[in-house]
């Protein structure tokens, strides 16, 4: 595939002690078969060694760049400080404990630059925190539109990759208490824009125990208040999307658990 300036790739990866992950995240990065990338670092107020780690690896490697927020903030704003600071004209995301597959970058350029695609995302596979061990691989759907995606939280936030020319400038919204991920697709797809799928395994997401995502029952709050805060969904209809996301997400985690 013949890459230009105009196809470089820029990677937000929130830190927030993230010592024992960092690194295979990074060699993720930097192991990928498609090269234009930058990778933006934005620690949270870290106190393990994670930046030393970062910086360790990061030697003689011009395309990372580290971000060092003063003050603990959380993901999304630390997401926002990342987008704000990109120059590509292409968005992904990775968190610092996830791995890309080598190709991720390259399959997932080509499938949205032959497609002429805004917002992509890709399937995964689950592994478990302390052993590592391979669970099921997490398939997703071929498009995903605004209303789908109100009832089926399909798209990992590792997988995507977003076309700025297309969609313009995105932020997360900073709601503590709701998916503030989610709550950007449902922004994008709001507009009438679709979300396609590319149905090749080309991430790995860690499962970590005491992580928010880990957990069934905040994660399943953030959804609700993302209906009502980020969406102003009224009670009746929210009521019946969550319907919708408690059976695909007990279904999934019937697949991983």
């Amino acid at each position: 595939m013949g890459t230009s300036n105009q196809d470089l790739v820029s990677i937000i990866t929130p830190t927030y002690n993230s010592s024992n992950y960092i690194c295979s995240a990074l060699q993720s990065v930097m192991t990928q078969t498609f090269q234009n990338w930058e990778l933006i670092i934005i620690d949270d107020c870290s106190y393990d060694d994670t930046l030393e780690k970062v910086k360790k690896e990061m030697r003689g490697e011009s395309r990372i760049k580290v971000i060092q927020l003063q003050e603990n903030k959380g993901p999304a704003y630390a997401r926002n400080i990342g987008i704000a600071a990109a120059k590509g004209n292409y968005l992904a995301f990775l968190d610092s404990d996830d791995i890309w597959l080598p190709q991720k970058l390259e399959r997932q350029l080509k499938f949205m630059k032959k497609n002429h695609i805004a917002f992509s995302y890709t399937s995964y596979r689950i592994i478990s925190e302390k052993e590592g061990k391979a669970k099921e691989i997490i398939n997703i759907p071929p498009c995903t539109t605004y209303h789908s995606l109100l009832k089926n939280t399909a798209i990992g936030t590792l997988t995507v990759m977003l076309d700025t020319r297309q969609l313009g400038m995105v932020q997360m919204p900073l709601y503590r208490d709701c998916s503030e991920d989610f709550g950007l697709w449902l922004s994008i797809l709001s507009k009438g824009i679709y979300a396609y799928g590319l149905d090749e395994e080309l991430a790995i997401y860690r499962k970590r125990e005491h992580s928010l995502s880990g957990n069934k029952l905040k994660s399943a709050k953030k959804t609700w208040n993302t209906y009502r805060k980020v969406e102003k969904i009224n009670f009746a209809s929210a009521l019946w999307y969550f319907a919708n996301y408690s059976f695909n997400a007990l279904k999934k985690h019937s697949l991983i658990s």
